[in-house]
């Protein structure tokens, strides 16, 4: 698996593309357009 981590391109409240990464864990972004922090993470793989 890759190291290479994957960037949202939009809030998931209010669809702002003002991202910034919020804290030093991976995973958690800022959106400037709402002023909300939200997480994203990988639960797993659905089989094909």
């Amino acid at each position: 698996m890759s190291e290479e981590r994957a960037v949202p391109y939009h809030c998931p409240f209010c669809g702002g593309e003002d991202l910034r990464p919020a804290g030093p864990e991976h995973g958690t972004w800022e959106c400037r357009s709402c002023l909300r922090v939200f997480g994203v993470r990988l639960i797993g793989q659905v089989a094909p």
